[in-house]
């Protein structure tokens, strides 16, 4: 076996895996990141004192009051990743958390780009790419064009 049919085998291999793996595994490893986030925010279905506390005096993003931010921060760590995770407005709510991270990397922690750029990367691939076979948005898009070209009324009675 010559040396390259050896890396041709080689590159053939990963090639196989199947890319909903691959955007399943995105979603899941970016989801898992701001979820657990989220979680350092809360107990139970409330803020914690200290998340305030961060948000005033640590994270001070502008233009928003320390309150707000740090409610809007705790929300979107929690309905983000879940909806990440089911792939459901899969895109928007990858553009949601790049958003969140850009904030965070320009006014909250930017000496951590390393990180952040990871996160962007996993976003990117999301938004770029969509969630994969593997999730809602693709059982619904795919539901809603295999009725295109059907006949059907405003509740789905057949119209010919």
């Amino acid at each position: 076996m010559s040396l390259v049919s050896l890396l041709q085998r080689g590159r053939a291999l990963p090639e196989r895996v199947p890319a909903s793996l691959v955007s399943l595994s995105a979603r899941l490893a970016v989801a898992a990141v701001f979820w657990r986030s989220g979680q350092t925010k809360v107990s139970g279905f409330h803020l914690r004192e200290e998340t305030f506390v961060l948000f005033r005096e640590e994270y001070k993003v502008p233009l928003l009051p320390p309150d707000l931010a740090a409610y809007m921060a705790a929300t979107a760590e929690h309905v983000f990743p879940v909806l990440l995770l089911l792939g459901l407005a899969s895109r928007l709510s990858a553009l949601a958390l790049l958003g969140m991270t850009a904030v965070i990397q320009l006014f909250v922690y930017p000496g951590a780009w390393p990180e952040h750029a990871l996160w962007a990367a996993l976003l990117l691939s999301i938004l770029a790419r969509g969630p994969g076979a593997l999730s809602l948005d693709h059982l619904i898009w795919s539901r809603a064009h295999s009725d295109v070209g059907r006949s059907t009324g405003p509740l789905g009675w057949n119209t010919r």
